[in-house]
């Protein structure tokens, strides 16, 4: 199965030049032209490219791959992914829980909503632009989540989602024969391995063992989807970030 790659270089709404820069390498380039709207409005059009993309790439018969600098992306890749009749296992591995509603937000921050987005809860205008319904709760597995807002914790406590603590676990589990989508946000890592983060987080798993677990995973034949949160561009330590994660990427796509 041949990889394809999009890169949509924005947080957000916001264009993010130094993502950009990547651009060199050859991917699809995920860049719309926005006009002055609400910040939901103008991701509802880089979703719906991003969507489009990954719809035509796996339909093909080819292996989506979404970088982009923020996890609300991944609501586009699902999108794609229903359009080309997959319904895959969804492996979340971030350090964030990213199952905030509004009501439970401390900050109101979208960018902590994606998760809950995607099984239905909260605010759902992302969705909706994209006709999209959720994935079911027990068809998500969120690894890590070590930084949780109290009223998130509630949240993931209460739902049917699976939350394995430590990512290690996942060499231990079972997932039969399920297609599966590995959505990775590099803050899962160590701040020592990829230090250029918005939102850092003490702790993590180290760049070796994620990648005993990539392999793992890998070496099911079951990926169908692959998208990565990216490390901050502009941010010091982006290069080192950059290698850790794309290699990291690597590790993912060699599937079979």
């Amino acid at each position: 199965m041949k990889t394809k790659t999009v890169l949509t270089p924005y947080f957000l709404d916001t264009r993010l030049p130094g993502l950009e820069e990547l651009k060199e390498w050859d991917w699809i380039l995920n860049r719309e032209k926005l006009p002055e709207s609400s910040t939901i409005e103008r991701m509802s059009i880089i979703h719906a490219a991003l969507a489009a993309a990954v719809e035509k790439i796996s339909a093909g018969g080819d292996l989506p791959v979404s970088i982009a600098g923020d996890c609300c992306t991944a609501i586009a890749m699902l999108a794609g992914l229903r359009r080309a009749a997959k319904n895959p296992v969804l492996i979340w591995f971030d350090a964030h829980g990213d199952f905030n509603t509004r009501e439970t937000s401390p900050s109101g921050f979208l960018g902590g909503m994606p998760l809950a987005m995607l099984v239905g809860r909260g605010e759902q205008t992302l969705l909706e632009a994209l006709d999209l319904a959720p994935i079911e709760e027990d068809r998500v597995i969120l690894t890590d989540g070590r930084d949780l807002d109290p009223g998130e914790k509630e949240l993931v406590d209460r739902s049917s989602i699976t939350h394995l603590q430590d990512p290690m676990d996942l060499l231990e589990y079972s997932f039969s024969e399920h297609s599966m989508w590995i959505h990775f946000d590099t803050d899962i890592l160590d701040p020592e391995d990829v230090p250029a983060q918005n939102y850092p987080a003490p702790g993590g798993i180290r760049k070796d063992e994620l990648g005993e677990i990539f392999q793992y995973l890998a070496g099911t034949g079951n990926i169908c989807a692959i998208s990565l949160s990216s490390w901050a561009p502009d941010l010091p330590g982006a290069e080192i970030s950059k290698t850790v994660s794309l290699e990291l990427l690597e590790a993912l796509k060699k599937t079979g």
